[in-house]
Formats: C-alpha cells, sequence, structure tokens
C-alpha cells in the first residue's frame, strides 16, 4: 500500500470506530416514547420518583422522549386498573408502591397487582411524622397526649388512602399509643403536595408522610418533624425514631414499577435493562442520597414474590387494625 492510501484507510477506520462508539449509557439503543403513569397527584412520593427516574434515563442517555402523566383516583387503583387494562403495552409502566398493594385490598379493586408484569422495586423510605413550624406540639409525646385526649377532634392526614403507607403508619401509630384506630379522623390528601398544604394552612393538626416529599420544607423550617418510623434515624433531619420516643413501631414504604399485562419479552427485557442501567448511574446514586431513600433495587421473579408477600402483610394489617 502506498502512503496515501494507508493514510485514507486509517481515517475511514477512525470513523467507523466513532459511529460505532456512539451509542447510549446502555450499550444499546435507547428506549424511545416511554410513558410512566403516576397513580396520585403532583407532589407526592411517586410523582417525585418517577420524575426523577425518568430525568436520569434522559440525562444518561438511556431513553428518549420519557413522558411522566399522572391519573390519580382510589389510592392509585384507578392507575392499576388502567394498566391492566393496556395489555400487551410496551411503552407504559406504572410507578407504584405498598399505597397501591394496600388500597387494592382495602377499596376491594377489580384490578389486581398480581395481574400486571414486575419489574423492579427502587427504594425504601420511612415515613415522618411533621406538624407546622408554629404548632404547640415540640415532641412526640406532646402530640400523643393531645391526641389521646380527643381523638376524634384531631385530625391527622396522610397523602395516601386507607390501606396506603402513611395511612397504615398513622394507624400503628395509633395503636401503639393506645388509640383505637377506627377513632381517628385521618384524612385522606392526593399525595404529598396536597397534604403540605393542608397542613400548612391548618386544616390537620399533623402529617404522616415520606421523608422525601418534605424536605424542602423543613429545610425551610416550615415544618417540624416529630418523629420518624424507620428503625434509624435519617441522615440531616434533627428527630428520633418511634422507638426512641417510647412507641413501639418501626415502618417503611417502597417504591417500585410495573408493567401492563401479557408484554412481549422483548419488551419485558428492555424495560428491565432500562431500569436497571438507570439503577447503575451516579445520578440515581446522588438522587438517593439527596431524598433520604435508601435502595432497595429488586428485580424480576424477586421482586414478584416480594408483591406478593406484600399483598399478604397489608391485608393482615388493616385485618388486624379492624380496617379490612
Amino acid at each position: 500500500m502506498n502512503r496515501r492510501y494507508r493514510a485514507g484507510l486509517a481515517v475511514a477506520l477512525a470513523a467507523m470506530l466513532t459511529v460505532a462508539g456512539c451509542g447510549d449509557a446502555s450499550g444499546g439503543k435507547s428506549v424511545t416514547n416511554l410513558r410512566v403513569m403516576v397513580p396520585t397527584g403532583p407532589g407526592g412520593g411517586y410523582d417525585m420518583t418517577a420524575r426523577t427516574a425518568a430525568k436520569v434515563m434522559e440525562e444518561a442517555k438511556l431513553a428518549r422522549n420519557v413522558e411522566v402523566f399522572n391519573l390519580a383516583g382510589a389510592g392509585g387503583t384507578v392507575g392499576l386498573a388502567r394498566l391492566v387494562n393496556e395489555k400487551g403495552n410496551g411503552k407504559l409502566i406504572m410507578q407504584m408502591g405498598l399505597g397501591v398493594v394496600g388500597a387494592s385490598y382495602a377499596n376491594k379493586s377489580k384490578a389486581k397487582v398480581s395481574e400486571t408484569t414486575p419489574l423492579a422495586r427502587l427504594i425504601e423510605e420511612p415515613n415522618v411524622v411533621v406538624v407546622p413550624d408554629k404548632s404547640p406540639y415540640h415532641s412526640l409525646q406532646d402530640l400523643l397526649n393531645a391526641w389521646k385526649a380527643d381523638p376524634g377532634k384531631m385530625p391527622g392526614g396522610g397523602g395516601s388512602s386507607p390501606g396506603g403507607p402513611d395511612h397504615l403508619a398513622t394507624m400503628l401509630l395509633a395503636k401503639a399509643a393506645g388509640i383505637e384506630p377506627k377513632q381517628v379522623n385521618y384524612v385522606t390528601y392526593a399525595g404529598g403536595g396536597e397534604l403540605l398544604g393542608a397542613l400548612l394552612g391548618k386544616k390537620i393538626a399533623f402529617g404522616v408522610t415520606g421523608a422525601g416529599e418534605t424536605t424542602d420544607q423543613i429545610e425551610a423550617g416550615t415544618v417540624r418533624v416529630l418523629a420518624v418510623t424507620g428503625g434509624t434515624r435519617i441522615k440531616g433531619i434533627d428527630a428520633p425514631t418511634l422507638k426512641e420516643s417510647g412507641v413501639n413501631v418501626v415502618f417503611t414504604n417502597w417504591r417500585g414499577m410495573l408493567a401492563p399485562p401479557e408484554i412481549s419479552e422483548s419488551d419485558r427485557k428492555a424495560l428491565l435493562k432500562l431500569i436497571t442501567d438507570m439503577h447503575g448511574t451516579k445520578q440515581w446514586q446522588d438522587a438517593l442520597a439527596k431524598n433520604g431513600w435508601t435502595d432497595a433495587f429488586l428485580t424480576d421473579e424477586k421482586y414478584a414474590a416480594f408483591l406478593k408477600s406484600e399483598t399478604e402483610r397489608a391485608a393482615a394489617v388493616l385485618h388486624d387494625l379492624g380496617l379490612g
């Protein structure tokens, strides 16, 4: 070969290698036109998780044109029914968690989580018991003393319907404190955004919600955390656990993703790979730390088994509380 030919060949090979290396972070074609359904209103934990995941997918070039939309109603079971009816749709996933599992049982929903295609559990998160900054309650014991004196006249709220995590945590707290769960004046809001609005508007005396949903308000000093429901304290939040406050309850929430039933095996694998690749990004790990979320990644058959056990657990808790 002459020198000019060899130089041209080198340039051509370099161009081919450049094109070959222009794939996305997943090492293949990115997923396009994916829709992520949030079965609650804006501003809540599901909404935050879904929008964070969608942003990471786009930033990491794992997916393009990801649309997040809200379809609230009946504790998430309206969205669950929509998902079940979208048989074979490999371009739709739903953000969900314990709230949907519990609401499905509490509302006697015809649509069941067991009918869907499990993809992955993403995170765990404790709840927090919060009051407005001007509340007269400065400790959990202050709150419990007033609550026990007249449960019906002291409304508490949560961003989930009966059977959801905020509701379950509130009822378990009441029972442990010696309050009959059926006497509790629990007010349901369509997500953490509405709940915080009601709390700051003094429509309720206290709220029980996901820790990550209150981060901005805690930092701004507009709400005060009296206790966290998990087994350990939360970094950056100056509040004891329920157990440290003398209440023998440990409770955590979790969130994950489902796809419709009867999607193709290729679509299932593509969605599973997308979520797995997202989980491995630095952006997602940074989001976990920022929001106080605990990594609880679980996929495929193990996630399906977990969903089955959580359905049984939610039903048992509601039955024990006389609410199911």
